[in-house]
């Protein structure tokens, strides 16, 4: 007897900056989960939580596929919780810390992660940056503490162009980060497990020549931007990088799977931020790592599926 397929709902599109991104992803995963196993239900979080709250008693499992604030963030987790609900990828706890950039910063800096300097901006500052000069050397980083795929964020060279690169970044977030500019190159490190843990294979992201760095045009731009996986590094670099992914992975407290991004400066590693929420298209950049494991990209939605209903 053929036994009843795993009810999935699959949650994309919502309210943030990366709607579009959101959406993208989700046609890829329906397309990709088995029809044989699954049987999947879309909702948009902008529209239709009435609609999921109602239904909750006839879904087995949640695949969020939301990037940004009301998402990623932790909020969409807390709900499925109080629907009782199980999903894919780190609960509110984890999902909020690893939004915050200031608050995983804090915690990798005390889990032995080195990170690059920074200070948190005010709204003043964008008047007179001084104070932060002071605190952080040019060149630097200026982002949103909320936000993913670089929306509101700058590279910033003189001081003169502080101001506009700040308010930018405060149009997006009422918290700011200035960041030392760390020039290197840029791999990322994904994670895959509940209470065992894998470090996947390490990718390395090489932006096109007219990006300073990985933006979101040279993320989602097609041909804007080149990946190499495994990454090119030697064995002392690649294992460290992957155990600074693992470290990373449990300093916020996550689960499932996690993304950290990393830049290599010689022979120093410098951790960036970690994703909760990675893209997920077949050429993405964790289901390449997945792919270069030996996991395709529908058993990797099969392993995510089966990580969010672990009982623990």
């Amino acid at each position: 007897m053929q036994q009843n397929k795993i009810r999935v709902a699959l949650l994309a599109g919502g309210k943030s900056g990366e709607r579009e991104v959101s959406l993208a992803g989700a046609r890829e995963v329906a397309k990709a989960l088995d029809p044989q196993k699954y049987e999947v239900r879309r909702y948009d979080p902008a529209t239709d939580l009435p609609k999921l709250a109602a239904e909750a008693g006839d879904i087995d499992v949640a695949f969020i596929l939301l990037h940004g604030p009301f998402g990623e963030d932790g909020t969409v987790q807390g709900f499925l919780d109080l629907l009782g609900i199980p999903y894919q990828g780190s609960g509110v706890l984890g999902s909020a810390m690893a939004m915050d950039k200031n608050i995983a910063k804090i915690l990798y800096r005390n889990a032995g992660l080195p990170v690059a300097a920074w200070a948190m901006a005010r709204p003043a500052d964008a008047k007179d940056p001084s104070r932060l000069l002071a605190a952080v050397q040019l060149p630097v980083v200026v982002k949103p503490v909320r936000q993913g795929s670089s929306l509101g964020m700058s590279v910033v060279d003189q001081a003169a162009d502080l101001p506009a690169a700040l308010a930018k970044a405060f149009a997006f977030d009422p918290e700011v980060m200035v960041e030392q500019f760390l020039a290197g190159r840029e791999i990322t490190g994904g994670v895959l497990g509940n209470a065992e843990l894998t470090a996947l294979p390490l990718v390395e992201i090489i932006p096109g020549e007219r990006f300073r760095f990985f933006d979101y045009e040279a993320k989602y731009q097609p041909g804007a931007s080149r990946e190499v996986c495994p990454a090119e590094l030697d064995e002392e670099l690649t294992a460290r990088a992957r155990q600074y992914a693992l470290t990373a992975h449990r300093a916020l407290n996550l689960r499932g799977y996690s993304r950290t991004d990393m830049i290599v400066s010689g022979r120093d590693i410098h951790v960036l931020e970690t994703n909760t929420i990675p893209g997920m298209t077949p050429t993405s950049l964790l289901p390449q790592a997945a792919k270069a494991a030996g996991l395709s990209f529908g058993a990797l939605l099969d392993r995510l599926l089966e990580l969010a209903m672990e009982k623990g």
